[in-house]
């Protein structure tokens, strides 16, 4: 993992999921402002997948458990289109906060596979 992008990726991850909160609170059903919030989430998740497949070989190993790290990422790239799918489904406010909820979620996973990353690192 490269810890300025997780920084960013858990950003972007709280940011996604307060503004979908605050706008599933106000009533509003999900829309591309919150299904696109919760898309840029996913890209980045991406992204960290691509980077965490291609560290070793650049000297950036993972110091903690392989597995755990990458059932966290599988786990985490798994909420966003879920979660996108529900709305769609189930246009109402809730919906949007289920977006909102499911953003917060990453931004942990993401926070959690950073310390699996350096676990041993001071």
């Amino acid at each position: 993992m490269i810890e300025w992008f997780t920084w960013v990726q858990l950003a972007v991850a709280v940011a996604a999921g307060l503004v979908c909160i605050v706008l599933g609170l106000a009533g509003r059903a999900p829309n591309d402002v919150t299904n696109g919030a919760l898309a840029l989430v996913e890209v980045l998740l991406v992204v960290q997948l691509v980077v965490a497949i291609a560290a070793p070989a650049f000297g950036n190993e993972a110091t903690g458990s392989l597995l755990e790290f990458y059932t966290y990422l599988v786990g985490a790239l798994l909420l966003p289109p879920g979660a996108i799918f529900w709305g769609l489904l189930e246009r109402s406010r809730w919906s949007t906060v289920v977006l909102g909820v499911a953003a917060l979620a990453v931004a942990v996973m993401v926070y959690r596979m950073l310390q699996i990353w350096t676990v041993q690192q001071a």
